[in-house]
């Protein structure tokens, strides 16, 4: 199919890639055992509930429910 990413491009990217380094950069990650924590750039709150799992390569808000991996994120941010 014209026009399509290959699946195999993606996933290379996704390996070469490290979602802590690339939300940090945008968001202040704060270190809380194995995780990273923030408020949410997804939604207004005062109290951090957006998880950034770098062993996993992963995010997830417990307050509003966005989740994905690092092109996610860019997709959204």
């Amino acid at each position: 199919m014209a026009g399509r990413i290959p699946r195999v491009f993606i996933n290379d990217l996704l390996a070469r890639t490290d979602i802590v380094d690339l939300i940090d950069a945008r968001v202040k990650l704060k270190k809380q055992g194995k995780n990273f924590h923030a408020c949410c750039p997804f939604h207004n709150e005062k109290t951090p509930s957006f998880t950034v799992n770098g062993e996993k390569q992963f995010y997830h808000c417990f307050g509003c429910g966005a989740h994905g991996n690092a092109i996610d994120f860019l997709m959204n941010y």
